[in-house]
């Protein structure tokens, strides 16, 4: 296999592994289960995911909020709490959780295993690296630094600093530019099918899906990645 002269990197669930959000949201609602009587933990669990999963898969309202996740998350939480039938569950409760949402996620975060290794393999066989994420720039820079990711990227493009940021096509062209790289000389990894493939696929990169979970493509997905992958180690090539 030959590795391209470039590569653009996501972060949040390709290197880092932040659990996925259904199992996020069981787990507070559990802890919660006393509070939310008689409505059953799993039923808020899986209500919230949907809502969450409508509201998010929205492009036009996911450009909206994307400066503010926390705050979006934590309306979408007081609109379908307030959809429960009797006894209604309160906007407060609404807000307990949505504060626990962040901090179980910062607790459970963690690298992938391979990450590492594959990054610095990567750097090692000359690869220019950029680290590419969406998201605010706090947030992101504490987890930068959290996992001392700086020093394995050649250039780190964070939303949030920007002003812009995946699916635009401004985010992978600027990250480019910075790395000398053009389409056909690099590649796009990441989890999201629309921005780390589709969306970069029809600018000439490509893109490699990263299947952290090993949830393997959705069977209904019109979009076909050029490489899937479970882990950053699986780019390298390997010896003999």
């Amino acid at each position: 296999m030959i590795l391209p002269k470039a590569m653009l990197i996501d972060m949040d669930d390709t290197i880092l592994a932040a659990g996925e959000r259904p199992a996020v949201l069981l787990r507070i609602a559990d802890e919660l289960a006393a509070d939310l009587a008689p409505h059953m933990p799993q039923a808020v669990a899986d209500r919230l995911e949907a809502e969450l999963e409508l509201f998010w898969s929205d492009p036009a309202r996911h450009r909206v909020a994307r400066f503010g996740v926390n705050e979006a998350r934590l309306q979408v939480m007081v609109e379908t709490f307030r959809g429960f039938g009797r006894p209604r569950l309160t906007d407060e409760l609404a807000g307990r959780f949505a504060g626990r949402f962040a901090t179980v996620r910062d607790e459970i975060t963690s690298l992938f295993p391979g990450a590492l290794e594959g990054l610095k393999g990567l750097r090692d066989r000359g690869v220019k690296l950029a680290l590419i994420t969406n998201g605010g720039a706090d947030t992101q820079r504490a987890k930068i630094a959290r996992f001392g990711l700086e020093p394995w990227f050649d250039h780190i493009q964070i939303e949030g600093e920007m002003g812009f940021g995946k699916p635009e096509e401004q985010a992978y062209r600027h990250a480019m530019t910075i790395l000398g790289a053009e389409p056909h000389e690099t590649w796009i990894v990441g989890d999201n099918l629309e921005w780390e493939v589709a969306a970069p696929q029809r600018l000439g990169l490509t893109g490699v899906w990263v299947d952290g979970y090993g949830r393997g493509l959705p069977a209904d997905s019109p979009v076909r990645p050029d490489r899937i992958i479970r882990s950053l180690a699986e780019l390298l090539p390997r010896d003999g």
